[in-house]
C-alpha cells in the first residue's frame, strides 16, 4: 500500500476517532465522498499491515503503529498549514497544499520548516519582513523597504557576525 494512502487514512481515522470509539466505513466515506465499499477495502489492507484493528460492520480503531503514523502525519500537516498561512496563503489553500506536501518533503526540509514556524511563533511579534511579504502576496505590489527598516537590518547584520 502506498505511504500517502496509509498516512492519509491514519490521519483521518485519528481525527474521527476523537469523537467516537470506532470509526465506521460510512464515517470515512462521507468525509472523502467515496463509496463505503472502497473504504472497507482500504481498512482491510490497513488491518493486514497492522495500522488498524478492523471488524466488518464493527468499524476500525488505530493500532499503536497506526496512531504513531497518524500523529506524525498530523503534526507535519498542521505545521505546513501554519507555515503557508504565515506566508499569506489563505487557510483553505494552505490546508489543501499541506495535505500534499506532508507526504513528499524530505525530512531535512520538514525539520527546517518546523524550526522556521517555531522561531516565528516565539518572536512575540510578527517580523516586519513577514508582514511585508503578506502584503505583497495580498496586493501583488512590492513597496520599497523603508529606510528605517534597512537600518535595523544593517545593524542586526553587524551584531550577528
Amino acid at each position: 500500500m502506498r505511504k500517502k494512502t496509509i498516512e492519509d487514512y491514519a490521519e483521518l481515522v485519528y481525527d474521527l476517532q476523537k469523537s467516537k470509539k470506532r470509526v465506521h466505513t460510512n464515517d470515512v466515506a462521507l468525509v472523502l465522498k467515496i463509496n463505503p465499499a472502497s473504504v472497507t477495502e482500504i481498512f482491510q489492507k490497513l488491518s493486514e499491515e497492522g495500522y488498524v484493528d478492523y471488524e466488518k460492520y464493527g468499524g476500525a480503531t488505530l493500532t499503536k503503529k497506526g496512531r504513531r503514523v497518524a500523529r506524525e502525519t498530523k503534526k507535519r500537516h498542521d505545521t505546513l498549514t501554519e507555515f503557508l498561512m504565515l506566508l499569506g496563503v489563505d487557510k483553505k489553500t494552505a490546508e489543501e497544499d499541506a495535505c500534499e506536501m506532508e507526504h513528499i518533503l524530505h525530512p531535512i526540509t520538514m525539520d527546517t520548516v518546523v524550526k522556521f514556524v517555531e522561531v516565528i511563533k516565539h518572536c512575540g511579534v510578527t517580523p516586519f519582513w513577514l508582514e511585508r511579504l503578506k502584503e505583497y502576496v495580498k496586493t501583488g505590489k512590492l513597496s520599497k523597504c523603508p529606510s528605517e527598516l534597512v537600518d535595523v537590518c544593517l545593524r542586526y547584520a553587524k551584531t550577528s557576525k
